[in-house]
């Protein structure tokens, strides 16, 4: 076992070791640390002594960790976590906070939760600026790398480091233009029918293709969009029909009639997703408390 020497290490070190271990170059973890890349050269070159192993070498035309470096980023990552979580400074005050705060979410669950989100920061938090980007399927290091604060979705990652918190029910239900068709009537009318369908831009298919592809069938589809926002305009004046959470009823296919899709397929809760390092944070808890009240909102729990 390496003798470790405490004494060379500290915190913007062990940070610097992380952010080479998350991006696997130098000049990478310099941007996102905000330092040159002479500088990020330099604490690799004391961690190796304190550590007393090369921990990144050469491979090809990048690096790759050592054995012994990807065995110890998790208990670093770890002691690092749990320094963020020390009580800093005085207490979260949203009226003079000034700070951006990103969640990740598809179209769906941002038209969804986010207007209300953006009103309250309008009258309580102006200084708050929301940054809204693609989520696709969470990834946790999405939230480890800190490439957001908040992931809003119905998936939560298999991970000890991942908070989680229930925020409401949806189903998915299956959606057609009145003025064009009758509604859907069992499972040969609905696998007969032409379908729009979504393929998310990051490449992960929605789980009802999941759930058909064990059943050993798949939906015809004439049309491939990157979002649900692109339903409405290609549904509309067609025979077509699209399968989508039933909650979108109400706002992106509030045009349009539905009826509950012809198979068992179990209903599915949007949670928000957050790191353990963020659990204490008292302005992330603030957020996250005013995200809820949003849900609570609007399933009829607050007055």
């Amino acid at each position: 076992m390496k003798s470790v020497d405490i004494l060379n290490l500290d915190l913007r070190s062990l940070a610097t070791f992380i952010a080479v271990l998350d991006e696997s170059s130098v000049s990478r973890a310099a941007v996102r640390l905000g330092v040159s890349q002479s500088a990020v050269s330099h604490t690799l070159d004391r961690l190796r002594l304190a550590f007393g192993d090369p921990l990144f070498v050469k491979s090809g035309r990048g690096i790759v960790p050592t054995e012994y470096a990807l065995r110890t980023g998790p208990h670093i990552r770890h002691l690092l976590d749990d320094l963020r979580t020390l009580p800093s400074g005085p207490p979260f005050e949203p009226a003079t906070a000034e700070f951006t705060f990103t969640i990740a979410a598809n179209d769906y669950q941002r038209d969804l939760l986010l207007p209300g989100l953006v009103k309250i920061l309008r009258e309580q938090a102006p200084g708050i600026h929301l940054q809204v980007i693609p989520s696709g399927i969470p990834n946790p290091d999405m939230l480890r790398k800190e490439a957001c604060d908040l992931v809003i979705s119905p998936h939560a990652p298999e991970a000890t480091d991942i908070m989680q918190r229930g925020l409401m029910a949806d189903r998915i239900v299956v959606f057609y233009d009145p003025n064009m068709r009758d509604a859907p009537v069992g499972m040969d009318d609905y696998m007969k029918a032409d379908h729009i369908t979504v393929l998310f831009s990051t490449g992960e298919k929605p789980g009802l293709d999941s759930t058909l592809d064990t059943r050993g069938v798949q939906r015809r589809s004439m049309v491939t969009v990157s979002n649900f926002s692109g339903l409405p305009e290609l549904l509309r004046g067609t025979t077509m029909l699209a399968s989508a959470p039933e909650r979108m009823s109400s706002q992106l296919m509030r045009d349009f009639a539905y009826v509950p899709l012809p198979f068992e397929y179990n209903p599915f809760t949007l949670l928000m997703l957050w790191h353990r390092r963020h659990q204490t944070d008292p302005a992330h808890r603030w957020l996250r408390n005013q995200v809820n009240s949003v849900a609570a909102t609007m399933n009829g729990l607050n007055d």
